[in-house]
C-alpha cells in the first residue's frame, strides 16, 4: 500500500492515508498543543491566506498552518508580479484585488511610484517587492482574527466517518469542522484518503491534443550531449521522453524566482555556492559556445525599490529552472524536500556565477551579470536567496468534477462557478533529451501560447464541483490549490492569481458548511453564490468586445492611414505564424520565436501619396519577453533612418499600435524593414501603420 501511494504516475490514488505517517515521518513522542476551530487551512500560500481570511469574514474561527517559516507563498518568496494580465482583468476582484490595491496604497504613502506595465485596456499588471507582499498578508490575516502557525509540518491526520476530525504537526493537534488544502503540493490529500493524480494524462484518456508529450521548441542542434565516455552530459534528464501520446509522472521544471539589483547601496555580490564544480555546467558552455546568446539565459522584470524579479525563461531551453528535478518533490519527506531545494538553490547559484565569471559566456554578459546581485533587503532570513521553491504544479484532486483541456478553451461556463480564469494553458518544460539524430538536444513538455494555435487566454469559469472531493472519500475538505483538472488544465489553473480567487471562494465555502454542519458537497450553490458575492467576486464571464471583435482579425481596411499587415510583407526565414495574442490585425501575426537570431528580416513597402512628416506606428502584443530593442529601418528617397523598438512597452492608449517615431517621408516608395538581429527576446509583428501629421 505504501508504495503504491507514492507512485507518481496519474493514477487514482484511494485510502492512501493509511501510510501518512510513514510519508511525512511520525516524529517523537511530544506533548503538543490541542485547539478547535471551525476551518482549519493547511498552507500558507497566497490562497491560504484568501481562504482563511474569507472564511474568518463570515465569522468562523480559523487556524492557518504552514510547513515553511513565511507566509504567503510564491509572492512573499519571490514572485512579484501578477499575472493578472489575462484577458479580462475585471474577472479578478474579491481578496485578489484588495491584496493588491493594498499592496499599491503601502507604495503611495511612502511616496513610491509603482512601474505598471498596462499591455492593453484592463490588464494591469501589479509589481511589488516580496516583504512589502508579505507584510500585507500578515496585516489581512491580523485583522481577521486568523490565528497564523508557521513552520507546522504535517504528521498526521485523524478521520472518523467520512471527515477529517483533527491534523497534527510537530507543535500542536488542530481540530476543525472544515478543512481547505491550499499547499502547492496537495499535502492533505494522501493524507486523508482523498484520491488525486500527480503527473501528466495521456490524450486519449480525456481527448486532450495537449496531453502527452510536447515538443514545440525547435531542437538546439550543434551542441554534443555526451562526454568521453558517452554518457549525457550533467543537466541531460534521459535518452528520449518516452512515447510522445502516453502519460508519465512529469511535473512542469520547478525554480526560483529572484529578487535582484544592480543598486550599490542594497547589492549583495554574487557568489559561487560552495561545492561549485564547472563541470556541472558543460552542456551550457557547449550551449553558449555553439549558439552565443544576446541575453542573459532567464528574463528579468522591472519591480520598484530598484529591483527586478528573475524568472526562469520559458522562451529559452536552458535557464534556471533545473529541468527534470521536480518529480519526487511532492512525494518526499519533508527533510527530503530539503534537500530537493538545496540543489535547486546551488544549480541556480552555479548557473548565475557561470554566466558572471566564464569565458564562455560572451564578455557583455559577464559584464551584465556581474552588475547583478542578490537584495538587501529581502529575505534577510535566508541570506538573502528566496526560500520559498516555485512548485508550479503538484498533486491534483480527482473531485466531482475534473477540468480537462476543453473546460479551458471550448465548454467555458459552468452552473456553480466559483471563479474566472484567463491565463493561457502554459506549461514549462518536463525534460530535455538528446535530438534522434544525437547532434544536440530538445526541450519536451512546454505548452505555450505563441505556439498553439488553440486560443490565447480564454476566459472560462471554475465550478464548486472542482475544488469538492468524491462524496465517499472525504466530506469537509475543500482544496483550491491542487483544483480537480488534468495537467493541461492546470497548466492554465496554476497562477497565482486564480489560485487566489479560488482559494477565497473555498474560505467562505468552508465557513459555511461550518456554520451549517454540512457535508461540503450538499452546500446549496444559491446561498455560496449570495456570499462569494457579498464578498466581492467576480463570477460570471463577462462580454469583452476587444476580443470578441478580433475573432477572425481586425480588417486593415478599416483602419486609419496606411496599413501594411505582416500577410503582405516580404519574410526572409522561417517566421512563425499565430493567433494566440488578441485582438491582432489581418489573419493573425508572426513572431520569430525567440530563435534563428539575425537570420529573419520582414520587409513592409508602402507607396507614400504625399510628401510630409508620417507618424511609423507598429502593431505587436507587448509583453516582459519580448525584445527591447529590436532594430528597424526606414528608407525613403534617399534618406535611411535606424530605430530600436522596446516591444516591451505598452501600445498607445486603446490602441493596436504604438508610435515609434515622426519621420520626414518622401512620396513614392517607403520601405520598413524590421529584423531580430541581436535581439534579446521575442520579436513580435503584426503591422505597419503610416499617418500623416
Amino acid at each position: 500500500m505504501f508504495s503504491s501511494c507514492l507512485q507518481p504516475a496519474s493514477l487514482l490514488r484511494p485510502a492512501c492515508f493509511a501510510a501518512v505517517f510513514a510519508i511525512f515521518g511520525a516524529g517523537p513522542a511530544l506533548a503538543r498543543a490541542e485547539e478547535d476551530f471551525d476551518v482549519v487551512v493547511f498552507g500558507g500560500t497566497p490562497a491560504g491566506v484568501t481562504a482563511a481570511v474569507g472564511a474568518a469574514r463570515e465569522g468562523a474561527s480559523v487556524a492557518l498552518l504552514e510547513p515553511q517559516e513565511i507566509v504567503g507563498g510564491m509572492m512573499s518568496g519571490g514572485l512579484s508580479f501578477s499575472d493578472s494580465n489575462q484577458t479580462d482583468r475585471r474577472t479578478l476582484r474579491g481578496l485578489f484585488e484588495e491584496i493588491h490595491l493594498r499592496i499599491e496604497a503601502d507604495y503611495r504613502e511612502r511616496g513610491v511610484a509603482l512601474p505598471y506595465r498596462v499591455a492593453v485596456k484592463d490588464q494591469a499588471k501589479w509589481t511589488y517587492e516580496p516583504h512589502v507582499a508579505e507584510k500585507v498578508f500578515h496585516d489581512l490575516l491580523k485583522e481577521a482574527g486568523v490565528r497564523v502557525y508557521p513552520g507546522e509540518r504535517l504528521e498526521g491526520v485523524e478521520k472518523e466517518d467520512g471527515r477529517i476530525v483533527s491534523l497534527t504537526t510537530q507543535n500542536r493537534t488542530v481540530r476543525g469542522k472544515v478543512f481547505v488544502d491550499a499547499t502547492y503540493e496537495g499535502d492533505l490529500l494522501p493524507a486523508a484518503g482523498v484520491s488525486f493524480r500527480l503527473g501528466r494524462e495521456g490524450r486519449a484518456e480525456f481527448g486532450e491534443s495537449l496531453a502527452g508529450k510536447q515538443f514545440p521548441k525547435k531542437p538546439v542542434l550543434g551542441v554534443d550531449v555526451r562526454d568521453a565516455n558517452g554518457s549525457l552530459l550533467p543537466l541531460m534528464t534521459a535518452e528520449d521522453a518516452g512515447d510522445e501520446a502516453a502519460g508519465d509522472d512529469g511535473v512542469m521544471v520547478y525554480s526560483y524566482r529572484l529578487c535582484l539589483t544592480k543598486d550599490p547601496a542594497n547589492r549583495v555580490p554574487l557568489e559561487a555556492p560552495a561545492n561549485y564544480d564547472p563541470a556541472r555546467y558543460e552542456l551550457v558552455r557547449r550551449f553558449v559556445t555553439a549558439h552565443p546568446p544576446q541575453r542573459l539565459l532567464f528574463d528579468l522584470y522591472e519591480l520598484p525599490g530598484g529591483k527586478s524579479d528573475g524568472n526562469n525563461s520559458i522562451g529559452g531551453q536552458i535557464s534556471i529552472g533545473l529541468v527534470g528535478a521536480s518529480a519526487a518533490w511532492c512525494d518526499a519527506s519533508y527533510d527530503k524536500r530539503e534537500q530537493i531545494r538545496q540543489e535547486h538553490r546551488e544549480y541556480t547559484q552555479g548557473l548565475l556565477w557561470f554566466m558572471a565569471t566564464d569565458p564562455a559566456m560572451p564578455a557583455k554578459l559577464r559584464e551584465e551579470m556581474q552588475s547583478w546581485g542578490y537584495a538587501r533587503d529581502e529575505f534577510a532570513k535566508w541570506n538573502h536567496f528566496p526560500p520559498v521553491l516555485y512548485v508550479r504544479e503538484g498533486r491534483r484532486l480527482q473531485g466531482e468534477y475534473v477540468l480537462t483541456q476543453r473546460d479551458v478553451l471550448e465548454a467555458t461556463t459552468k452552473e456553480d462557478s466559483i471563479a474566472v480564469s484567463s491565463f493561457p494553458i502554459d506549461s514549462h518544460d518536463v525534460h530535455r533529451v538528446p535530438t534522434p539524430d544525437g547532434t544536440g538536444f530538445v526541450n519536451e513538455g512546454t505548452i505555450f501560447p505563441n505556439r498553439l494555435k488553440s486560443g490565447f487566454g480564454q476566459p472560462h469559469q471554475i465550478p464548486y464541483r472542482a475544488i469538492v472531493p468524491q462524496r465517499d472519500e472525504c466530506t469537509n475538505l475543500l482544496v483550491p490549490v491542487g483544483v480537480s483538472s488534468t495537467h493541461v488544465a492546470m497548466s492554465s489553473i496554476r497562477v497565482e492569481p486564480t489560485w487566489m480567487t479560488v482559494g477565497h471562494s473555498a474560505g467562505v465555502a468552508a465557513a459555511l458548511a461550518a456554520k451549517s454542519d454540512l457535508a461540503v458537497q450538499d452546500l446549496p450553490y444559491a446561498e455560496l453564490r449570495g456570499r462569494l458575492l457579498a464578498q466581492g467576486q467576480a463570477l460570471d464571464l463577462l462580454p469583452i468586445p476587444e476580443v470578441a471583435s478580433a475573432a477572425s482579425g481586425i480588417d486593415p481596411a478599416t483602419l486609419p492611414g496606411i496599413v501594411i499587415d505582416d500577410a503582405a510583407a516580404r519574410k526572409d526565414g522561417a517566421w512563425q505564424a499565430s493567433t494566440n495574442f488578441r485582438p491582432y490585425i489581418g489573419a493573425g501575426y508572426v513572431h520569430d520565436g525567440e530563435s534563428e537570431k539575425g537570420t529573419l528580416k520582414l520587409t513592409f513597402v508602402a507607396n507614400v501619396p504625399q510628401a510630409g512628416k508620417y507618424d511609423l506606428r507598429l502593431a505587436y502584443s507587448p509583453h516582459e519577453t519580448r525584445a527591447s530593442a529590436v532594430p528597424v529601418t526606414v528608407r525613403s528617397g534617399d534618406r535611411e533612418t535606424a530605430l530600436f523598438v522596446d516591444q516591451r512597452l505598452p501600445l498607445d492608449a486603446n490602441d493596436r499600435f504604438r508610435t515609434i517615431a515622426t519621420l520626414d517621408l518622401s512620396a513614392g516608395e517607403t520601405s520598413v524593414v524590421i529584423e531580430n538581429r541581436g535581439t534579446d527576446g521575442f520579436v513580435v509583428v503584426d503591422a505597419v501603420q503610416l499617418l500623416l501629421k
